[in-house]
């Protein structure tokens, strides 16, 4: 859903150029993205030279070298729109943890010995070679949205852990703000941004933002009194606390057009 909505503000907003490359994807879940993108007009198959989304898979059926390839298709098609066409493009990877598991099973196959948790010795090169074509020159720029499964929800795991080192910012999805029904699901103290720096966005956002942080964190310790014997419990200063920190929650969240 948040591919097909960026993919839709894109297209319609900003007259740009998408690449979805799909690693590992299931077969229904490519082709759902292809009709949803078909559906909104964002491909269009009587003049395909109108349509302003690309898509490539490697479905998880196949072999992992066809996986693995693309992660390096997704790039070229998408240095081919920037360089060629002069367009500014939005590069989706799903799931860049599946070009990794991929190159795992790729150097398993070529017999070379393992490194931490079983990951292939060339796990820093695979991802550098990569994550290092998404760039901008005078023509057009690549801007690229990649989804990274964390296994067993473990940062430090050597897959998401060498991804994290390249990115510029890091979005989490919060289960319990899904629970909740807010929508994207975003969890703003676990998401990082190295954009969110004074002498960037200025003092006063740098400070807003700061203090939005401190009391969506100032929410989070008193909820098991809320969960058990209610906000009644609560001083009048938490109480004001958690009515910011919801109202702050719905700001946040955002309806979705697809």
């Amino acid at each position: 859903v948040l591919i097909m909505e960026l993919i839709n503000n894109i297209a319609k907003a900003h007259g740009g150029v998408s690449v979805s490359g799909g690693v590992g994807e299931r077969t229904r879940e490519g082709n759902d993205l292809y009709m949803e993108t078909k559906e909104s007009k964002v491909i269009n198959e009587q003049n395909i030279s109108e349509s302003k989304v690309a898509l490539v898979y490697g479905q998880m059926n196949e072999p992992p070298g066809a996986r693995m390839r693309v992660g390096s298709t997704a790039p070229t098609m998408a240095e081919y729109f920037r360089d060629v066409n002069k367009q500014d493009v939005l590069l989706f990877i799903d799931n860049i943890f599946r070009f990794v598991q991929a190159g795992s099973e790729v150097s398993a196959l070529s017999g070379r010995m393992p490194s931490a948790v079983g990951y292939q010795p060339t796990l820093a090169t695979e991802m550098g070679s990569l994550q290092e074509r998404i760039t901008s020159t005078k023509e057009g720029s690549i801007t690229s949205i990649q989804a990274v499964y964390v296994p067993a929800d473990d940062p430090t795991d050597p897959a998401p852990a060498t991804t994290f080192a390249h990115l510029d910012a890091t979005t989490v999805l919060s289960r319990g703000l899904a629970a909740k029904g807010i929508y994207p699901a975003v969890d703003p103290l676990d998401s990082t941004s190295t954009m969110l720096q004074p002498w960037i966005v200025g003092e006063e956002h740098y400070e807003t933002a700061q203090g939005v942080r401190r009391t969506l964190q100032r929410d989070k310790e008193p909820q098991d009194i809320i969960a058990i014997p209610g906000l009644e419990e609560l001083s009048e200063e938490d109480r004001l606390t958690v009515a910011r920190a919801r109202k702050i929650e719905r700001f946040l969240s955002q309806p979705f057009s697809v």
